[in-house]
């Protein structure tokens, strides 16, 4: 059990942490600003700290920089609802542990504390949050595809080879990669992701290798990079084919040679690291147009394993729809409703471009909103929609009362099933659309849209 504090001026946003927190049997404080959350760490004696970046009075930058001339040792997460490049930047010199944006995802949440936790040694707590993760994510399905991907990942499992993990947004991607550490003999050492699409190029290098204090204005401790959080355990670089050329020759050397600098260090460290990299881009495709290099290319894969997307694996879909319902049943608190026959018939038909993920969500909307003591094909219908599932484009946008107004409800579909391909990565779907992502964190905040998990 973990000590964890809180800081967010939202009431809402402290007591969805709490709640969360709590039901995983962590001791919870709160604070709702700055200068509070400085009281709170002499009373409290956190382990972890989650602080929010804008607050009135001291905001979260000045009071991270506080807490850390106070407690040097004290793990501090960042969280922001309109995070940039500068502010990550300035959180990360000023010693933040991580940088999460708003909306807040439950898995990442929980997989950052647990690492936090690592990082502090509490093994127990460690252990209990491990297990927690590893349930939300567990492969599910029979059909001759995925045993395939199976068969792949029991054999390369047991050894250190790298491994290269293919496939679509929402299909399982880091499913694989967890598997693959669960089944390795490093399965008790750390399991540290990297999503490579939501780091900054100027951040790069001192987050894979860390950084020496004093080595640019606001380091002012020294910080692990990445590498060596997952030494003797997994490194796994999610999306590497968003890395730029620069951070890909670095990743290249510290692969070759098994060895990292931090920034502004001069004695190069040894670390035992397997790394499993992941990606949904094509990445021959990506080397032949220069934007990626072939030599790392060929250092990664060296045991490709290809994720089918949904749509090529429908025998599936009852079973994950029976996993999805249990789980939210016995995790989410949700009512465990039967689905018909025709149901689930209906759900097989679908397209699902967002894949397992989507499925997921749409499960999830379904035993929330369906009124009766089954899921039925006429909920699927109403809930769902025609052939797309998730996209919410159908009637509602007909009984616009103006062209303005369909627009507008046009558009609020669009971008929330961009969002949920890419799993809220705001970085991944601004770059998908071509557009700038300022410009899209205010078009969530005009429509409103919240993750749904």
């Amino acid at each position: 059990m973990a000590r964890i504090l809180i800081v967010d001026d939202e009431t809402s946003i402290r007591e969805i942490l709490r709640q969360l927190f709590e039901y995983e049997g962590h001791e919870v404080e709160m604070a709702s600003s700055g200068a509070e959350a400085l009281k709170r760490i002499d009373s409290a004696e956190p382990d972890v700290v989650f602080l929010d970046v804008k607050m009135p009075g001291m905001d979260g930058l000045d009071a991270l920089a506080r807490i850390k001339e106070a407690a040097p040792g004290l793990q501090v997460v960042m969280i922001s609802g309109h995070g940039t490049i500068d502010t990550a930047l300035e959180a990360t010199r000023r010693g933040a542990f991580d940088f999460l944006q708003k909306p807040l995802d439950t898995d990442r949440l929980l997989v950052t504390l647990r690492n936090a936790l690592e990082r502090k040694g509490l093994s127990q707590s460690v252990e209990a949050l491990r297990s927690e993760v590893e349930s939300r994510h567990e492969i599910v399905g029979e059909s001759f595809q995925l045993r395939q991907v199976l068969e792949r990942l029991e054999r390369v499992a047991p050894t250190d080879a790298r491994v290269l993990i293919t496939g679509e947004n929402g299909t399982g991607k880091e499913l694989v990669a967890r598997a693959l550490h669960r089944l390795s003999r490093r399965r008790d050492q750390p399991f540290v992701e990297v999503n490579c699409a939501a780091i900054p190029s100027e951040l790069i290098e001192s987050e894979l290798f860390g950084h020496m204090k004093g080595s640019f204005t606001g380091a002012v401790q020294d910080r692990p990079g990445k590498f060596e959080q997952a030494d003797g355990g997994t490194l796994f670089l999610d999306e590497i084919g968003d890395m730029s050329t620069a951070a890909q020759a670095k990743v290249l050397r510290a692969l070759e040679e098994g060895k990292v600098t931090r920034v502004g260090g001069q004695k190069p460290r040894a670390v035992d690291v397997r790394v499993v990299a992941a990606t949904n881009k094509d990445l021959e495709e990506e080397i032949q147009e220069g934007r990626f290099r072939d030599d790392l290319f060929y250092r990664l894969n060296v045991v490709p394993i290809h994720v089918p997307p949904l749509r090529e694996r429908r025998e599936d879909i009852p079973l994950l729809v029976a996993h999805f319902t249990r789980m939210m049943a016995q995790k989410e608190g949700l009512p465990q409703r039967e689905f018909t026959p025709e149901a689930v018939a209906r759900m097989k038909e679908l397209d699902w471009p967002g894949n397992v993920r989507e499925l997921r969500n749409t499960v999830e909307r379904l035993l929330i909103l369906s009124p009766g003591d089954k899921v039925t094909l006429a909920d699927v219908e109403r809930l769902v929609g025609g052939g797309q599932a998730g996209a919410g484009i159908g009637p509602e946008l007909l009984r616009a009362g103006s062209f303005a107004e369909f627009k507008d409800q046009a558009e609020r579909a669009f971008l929330l099933q961009k969002l949920r391909e890419n799993d809220w990565n705001v970085s991944e779907t601004a770059r998908t659309l071509e557009m700038p992502r300022s410009n899209l964190y205010k078009k969530i905040e005009k429509f409103g849209l919240q993750r749904e998990d």
